[in-house]
């Protein structure tokens, strides 16, 4: 009998051990390479995105040149490499942004942003109001959803596409 419980003891401690051990060896390939999660800190992607929030994002979206108007990605910070922001896609590679009475303009055409609540864009110390840039290639121009309160492509110009690491995915904490 005490062979028996000894033996089951043996067999549960192997596959804890082994637990320990293939769980991280799975995780991390997947967070370098698949999904990385990212608490939204501040209010400049407000009210789409709230502070504290948690969110998976997909790593793989950003290396395979699909990028989007629109999409929200996570990104090293121009201005501070050690920190990663979120903004969203409004100018592609070869793109003319101007920003001008409160509006942004893409390529001449007034664009149609309803995610800003109707909150005016005025231009910053990169783009100034009536002020018109072309977005060089492998770089994007972004800004925050709540324009106010946003460090963006405004204030210190492109994001190169060498700073991009994921793209948004889902809400999985503190998402009401």
């Amino acid at each position: 009998m005490k062979n028996k419980i000894l033996i089951a003891i043996l067999l549960i401690a192997g596959i804890l051990g082994l637990l320990v051990i293939v769980a991280p060896a799975t995780l991390l390939p997947v967070y370098i390479w698949i999904v990385r999660p990212f608490q939204i800190k501040g209010d400049a992607m407000y009210p789409n995105f709230k502070d504290g929030q948690y969110y998976l994002t997909d790593i793989q979206y950003v290396k395979k040149d699909k990028i989007q108007r629109g999409d929200v990605l996570i990104f090293k910070a121009p201005p501070d490499p050690e920190k990663d922001f979120i903004k969203r896609v409004i100018g592609l590679p070869e793109d003319k942004i101007l920003i001008k009475d409160g509006n942004v303009y893409l390529n001449g055409q007034l664009l149609g942003e309803q995610y800003v609540n109707g909150t005016k864009t005025y231009g910053g110390d990169f783009l100034q109001d009536g002020e018109t840039v072309t977005v060089p290639p492998n770089n994007y121009f972004v800004l925050g959803d709540n324009r106010e309160y946003s460090s963006d492509s405004r204030v210190w110009g492109f994001v190169p596409k060498e700073n991009l690491i994921s793209k948004v995915g889902f809400c999985y904490n503190n998402c009401e």
